[in-house]
């Protein structure tokens, strides 16, 4: 199965937090058709992008999937349909074994598959996306090639091959404990303001960036990545550890 080895227009399902981004940073190379059924009329768009049908924006040369990993069975069958051949559809999820199955399941032979995880969002790529990472699983025919060489040359993004299973191992961990921590801190509040270390800053800092978060990208790190309950386990374990070592008489 052969795949595009340029693109020239690029179709968008999902316009929610995530999908903005990726529509401001590529919209600027490549026409950008965005669907999204909550879109309301009128929404502004970066420029070059532009609402469309689902239909019209499956039918670009590369189609990416922006919603959260419980609605992309329904997504990959509405646009399956109406992808073209060596067409190569992506996802953005936080979590790539489900996707991966999902994409394999309900998409056709005839396009190539590749999951990708920026590891950056709204809140830390504020400053620009030059620089950052971006995980890239290959999943069907060589699709994952066009998009590495993309994202490198028209974005400047540091691209890293893996697999779905080794994304999702690291992921658990790099990932599950920043969410879980900072969900726990959020519950803390009001925290200290006035005597705060660097570190106790910079904690802070880190938390903020994902507190905020949709419902939906904290539901697949913690829940849908199958290695994030393990992790969580031990982090709980060594914490509890901890406590009895620093509550025991000298």
């Amino acid at each position: 199965m052969s795949c595009h080895l340029t693109f020239s227009s690029i179709g968008l399902l999902g316009f929610g937090a995530f999908g903005r981004l990726v529509a401001a940073h590529l919209a600027p190379h490549l026409p950008c058709l965005v669907h999204d059924p909550a879109l309301v009329p009128g929404t502004a768009l970066p420029q070059g992008a532009t609402a469309t049908s689902l239909s019209e924006a499956a039918g670009c040369d590369l189609v990416i999937l922006a919603m959260a990993v419980a609605d992309m069975a329904a997504a990959c069958r509405a646009i399956a349909p109406h992808l073209r051949p060596a067409t190569v559809v992506a996802d953005v999820g936080s979590v790539k074994l489900g996707p991966a199955a999902i994409m394999r399941a309900h998409l056709p032979a005839h396009v190539g598959l590749v999951g990708t995880h920026p590891l950056f969002g709204p809140q830390s790529a504020r400053d620009g996306i030059a620089g950052r990472k971006i995980a890239i699983c290959p999943i069907r025919g060589k699709a994952h090639l066009p998009v590495a060489a993309f994202l490198r040359a028209r974005l400047g993004l540091r691209v890293i091959i893996t697999t779905p299973e080794a994304h999702d191992r690291e992921a658990a961990t790099v990932q599950g404990l920043t969410h879980l921590i900072a969900q726990a801190l959020h519950r803390m509040a009001p925290l200290p303001s006035r005597m705060t270390t660097t570190s106790f800053d910079l904690l802070i800092q880190a938390a903020d960036m994902v507190r905020h978060d949709p419902p939906g990208v904290l539901a697949a790190i913690e829940s849908a990545n199958p290695f994030a309950a393990p992790v969580r386990a031990e982090f709980q374990a060594l914490i509890a550890g901890l406590d009895r070592a620093y509550a025991a008489p000298d």
